[in-house]
């Protein structure tokens, strides 16, 4: 039986993909158990299950290393890997966001410094409105950037906007809606299309 590599970002995508998998009737018991595993065999299935960090999914894909993955809509389009988006999956949804102070608001500046964890994303979207910036990347709490003068806003993830709130900080523009997506290895799907296409329905059929 061929063996279907499934990776899934792990943290809170991962928590609503094992619930989904549950629901389509997979065992899963064996992700649930608190232990360092990464590598599981789902029972009676050909599906074997690997957790990586979010922004590994896209290029385990790429490779070929894993067949499929479940990951956020934002890291595959700021990595730009070579692979195909089959399905939406709906969960996981937040947004994209230009965030600062709210003085900004209705901001009119002809440069801007522009923080972000997102630089692809970011230049996309800031040349298509004409507008100059100065991308600073940045690793952990970008919020911090225009509080401290490092930049006069972010581009980052919304979910429920607290951590914003918290720090002072307002959405300024919305760039866009995103959630979690299937992706798929461009060889895999075509070498292994009857198990792919049997493992793509069972994941997106009926997502809700």
């Amino acid at each position: 039986m061929a063996v279907i590599k499934l990776a899934l970002a792990k943290g809170r995508l991962q928590e609503e993909a094992i619930k989904v998998l549950m629901k389509r009737g997979l065992d899963c018991q064996c992700l649930l158990e608190k232990n360092r595993k990464l590598i599981f065999d789902i029972p009676n299935s050909c599906l074997q299950i690997i957790l990586l960090k979010a922004v590994d999914v896209p290029t385990y894909v790429e490779h070929g290393v894993v067949d499929m993955g479940i990951v956020g809509k934002d890291v595959v389009l700021e990595q730009e890997k070579q692979l195909y988006e089959v399905a939406d999956l709906g969960f996981g949804k937040c947004r994209i966001s230009v965030a600062g102070k709210p003085e900004l608001m209705n901001y009119n500046k002809k440069h801007l410094r522009v923080a972000t964890k997102y630089p692809n994303i970011t230049k996309q979207y800031f040349a298509e409105k004409g507008q100059s910036v100065e991308i600073i990347k940045q690793e952990g709490s970008v919020e911090l950037a225009p509080i401290m003068g490092l930049s006069d806003v972010i581009v980052d993830i919304v979910e429920t906007g607290n951590t914003l709130r918290d720090n002072g900080l307002v959405i300024l523009e919305e760039i866009m809606s995103i959630s979690a997506r299937l992706v798929s290895n461009k060889v895999s799907i075509k070498t292994k299309k009857d198990k792919m296409n049997e493992i793509i329905y069972l994941i997106a059929n009926d997502i809700g």
